[in-house]
Order: C-alpha cells, then structure tokens, then sequence
C-alpha cells in the first residue's frame, strides 16, 4: 500500500468516521490510538479491506505519511492535546502540519499554533461539526491557524466536507491562530440556543395547550416544511414520532436532567470578555444548569406554588404564534452570535468572511437550515452588516413576528411556563431597538457612590463629568475604564 495522504489519531466515534469518509472519497489514511487494541479492532472491523493503514505507535504513523505529513488529532480537548503534540513534533519535519479536530477552547489553539510554528511546523485548529453521521458523510469544517497549511489540507477537507444544494464545500479557510476553534465555538453556543427554545416550545405546547406526542410530531413536521426547515427540528419531530418495541414514547422516559461539555458556557464567558450582550445563549445555557437541580426541583415544586393558570384559547392560533416567535428568537440568535464575532475579530486581529462562516454552517453541521442562506445573502450585499437584524429580510421578519412572539412570552408567563431563551431574545429585541436606555439613572449610581462619573446628552462623547450628590463629597472622580 502506497503512503498515506493524512493520518488521523484517536479511534472514538468522530476519529473513526471521519478516517471512513476520507477513505470513500479516494484518500489513504493511516491511523492510530493510543490504546493500540483499539487499532486492532477498527482494522479488523470497520476498516477491512480499505485503504487504511494501522499504527501502533507514533513514528510508524509518521513513517507512513506522504510530505508534507498531516497529523489529524481527534482526542479529548485539553491537555491531551498537548501530550500529543509533544509526542509527535520530535518525529516531524518542517513544514509537517498538525491538525487538531476536536473541540479545543480558542485561546489554547492559539498558543499552540504560537509554539508549532516556533518548532518549524505548521498547526491547525479547526471545528469539525455533524455529529457521528457529518463525520461519515460530510461534516461542516471551520479550520484556522497557520495559513501556510491550508493550501495542504484544503482538498481534503473541502472534498470530504457537506455540500450545499448548489455543490459548494461547507469547508473554507476562517482565520488566523485560534478562529477555527472560536467560529466552531459560537455555533455550539448557537445550537445551545436553539435547541433550548425548541425544548420551551415543546414545554409550552405539551404543558400549556395539553398536545400529544403525535399531535406536536405532526406540528413539527409542518415546521420543517417552512422557513424552520432545519435538523434540529427534524430530528425533534423524529424524537416525538419514536416509540420502542414496546410502545413507550421514549422522550417521556428519559429524565429531564441536561448534560453538556462547556463550548455553551466558553461562548458565554467570550461574551462577556468582549462585551457583548449575547443574552439568549446565556439564558440556554443556565437553562441546562437549572435542569441538573433535579433534586432541588422535585422538593421546589411541592413547596412554590405557580399560577395554576389553564389555556382557554385558540389552540390553532397558538401554535402559529409559537413558530413565529420560535423563528423571530431564533434570528435574534444568530445575531447575538455574529455579534460576538465581530468583536472577537477587533479584538484577536481575524479577518472574518461572515457570509462564508453562514456558508460552512449550512450541511453537515448540527445547526444547519434553510435559513442561513439568508444570513449569507445579508452578508454579501453588506459585508459590514452590524447587526443581523439590521439587514432589510431579518428586519422585515422580526417586526412581522413581534405580536406572535408577544402573544407567547404573555401566555407562558400568566401560565407559569418557563422561557428563558425566548423571552430573552424579546428582551434583547426591545433593548436593541430602544434609542434610550435606563442606564442614564445606572450611571448617576455609579457616580454617586464611586464618584465613576457619566458623559452627558449636551456635551460630545469622551467627556466625563462628576456630580457631588450629597454635597459631602470632594471633586475628585475615579478614572474611566472598561473591564
């Protein structure tokens, strides 16, 4: 067997698909784990009689490799990743690229493209998105990192990648050090939110209006028809069809406790480092954190008394509105995403391509949908697009949407169904849409009890002006800085 075209390292779930998919599509791959019986079996099993070489130890990984060697490392994110590269670098020779797909936090893809490159070697950190089947058939792939490396890897990533409808990659270069990783990282913070404010429709129409599993399969079905045609919602209406060989509803049999691996909460916490108000992904992800209290809750739930309040209206009308305002949340979702990637691009130096990012995000990957077309036309007609709902369609889309989204938000909240993700995305609406804020009378706090000082409506941005509140106080005024 000839030299392979790329190796890949760690045998779980998405190391072992992605090995098959570049295998289908005429690449040799060569392989290895660091339980090397693991090798055996996919040798064995899966991989017999392909175009795939197994390993047992590093340098005949390495042996095996066509120059400049690709060293694709799919293991735990953290310091697994380093032990390997430590591991692999003495075996490599400039120029040699490593490859790191699993789901790193940017900051560490950074440093590590940082030191790669100091060793003579080439690093990319890049989001591999799709799950178990993407990985098979064609993942959304986000790299980032040593730009000198793309040119390498591209016809492999770009062939094995999703297509779109019009045959395009869902696969293109992102940006420099850790973009890869921070790109992959909002659209799992994405796919908290949406997930979640699918999970609050579901509560409302189960709780709320009493439907049935089959009634809100139905309900679902009809949605991924129109503009919420995406995976997520047809896999939630193949979860309310599903019953086991014994006739049990499986979705009511699994316990309402959420798991979760942290790229929501980095996406979060990256929020709030830049500034940025990325409230509903937020909301989904302390959603998660309230449903592990499962203890608590049950005990809650005997002592905190809600409403009690029953729904006494049009059913039909109801469902309407929870689709419109599932899409108009929805929208305000992605452009608190898109948001937070501007302002990471200020301020790490990335040269973001945001219609392309829309474009990766639409096959293979968990949040793919019709709708991200439309981000990437927003995009392409105005590059410098600020806020997604500036552009003319999400406008359009979300004042047409409002009253349904208002309809909703009132009736959960008189019934005491929680909401956190959508009624946050109606509060941001509103806030984002308001010439003024309260935070005149915050800051006339700020400045009364620390002397933070405020700038005024008569006078020109960047003077700062303090106030002796209680005439107790002196002149002096703390400096003005953001943290």
């Amino acid at each position: 067997m000839s030299k392979a075209d790329i190796a890949v390292v760690g045998l779980a779930v998405m190391g072992e698909n992605l090995i098959l998919n570049m295998e289908s599509k005429g690449f040799t791959v060569a392989c290895y784990n660091r339980t090397v019986s693991k090798v055996d079996d996919f040798m064995n099993g899966r991989a017999r009689g392909k175009n795939i070489i197994g390993c047992k130890s590093v340098e005949e990984l390495v042996a095996n490799l066509k120059t400049p060697r690709k060293v694709m490392v799919m293991v735990k994110a953290g310091k697994p990743v380093d032990a390997f590269i430590e591991q692999v670098l003495p075996h490599l020779d400039d120029g040699d690229i490593i490859i790191d797909g699993g789901n790193s936090h940017f900051p560490d893809t950074t440093r590590r493209t940082e030191y790669v490159e100091s060793k003579g070697k080439l690093y990319i950190g890049t989001g591999v998105s799709g799950g178990e089947e993407g990985a098979l058939l064609g993942p959304s792939i986000m790299p980032g990192g040593s730009k000198a490396a793309w040119e390498h890897v591209k016809p492999i990533f770009q062939t094995i990648a999703a297509k779109t409808v019009d045959g395009e990659p869902c696969c293109d270069w992102v940006g420099e050090n850790g973009a890869g990783h921070f790109v992959k990282m909002v659209h799992n913070g994405i796919e908290y939110g949406d997930m979640q404010m699918i999970c609050e429709t579901y509560q409302m129409m189960k709780y709320g209006l009493g439907m049935s599993n089959a009634d809100m399969h139905k309900v679902f079905a009809e949605w991924n028809d129109g503009e919420l045609d995406s995976y997520l919602i047809e896999i939630t209406r193949d979860i309310l069809g599903y019953r086991d060989a014994e006739g049990n509803a499986v979705v009511d049999l699994i316990l309402d406790t959420a798991g979760q691996k942290g790229t929501g909460k980095w996406t979060v916490v990256a929020a709030l480092d830049t500034g940025q108000p990325l409230t509903l992904i937020g909301e989904a992800v302390f959603a998660r954190c309230l449903s592990a209290l499962k203890d608590e809750r049950v005990a809650a739930a005997k002592l905190l008394k809600g409403p009690g309040a029953a729904f006494n209206g049009d059913r039909a009308r109801m469902i309407v509105d929870l689709r419109k305002a599932l899409y108009a949340s929805k929208i305000v979702s992605y452009a608190q995403g898109y948001q937070l990637m501007r302002a990471a691009a200020d301020e790490y130096g990335w040269h973001l391509n945001y219609g392309g990012i829309a474009l990766m995000w639409r096959g293979g990957c968990i949040i793919r949908s019709v709708f991200l077309g439309k981000i990437k036309e927003a995009f392409d007609k105005n590059p410098d697009l600020t806020n997604l709902l500036l552009a003319p369609f999400f406008t359009e889309a979300v004042v047409s949407a409002q009253d349904a989204w208002r309809r909703v938000v009132t009736q959960a909240v008189q019934m005491g169904v929680p909401m956190p993700a959508i009624s946050s995305a109606l509060a941001y609406y509103d806030g984002y849409r308001s010439e003024r804020l309260p935070a005149n009378l915050l800051q006339a706090q700020r400045d009364y009890f620390g002397a933070h000082t405020y700038e005024r409506v008569d006078k020109p941005r960047g003077q700062f002006f303090h106030t002796n509140w209680t005439g107790r106080g002196g002149d002096t005024a703390a400096s003005t800085y953001v943290v």
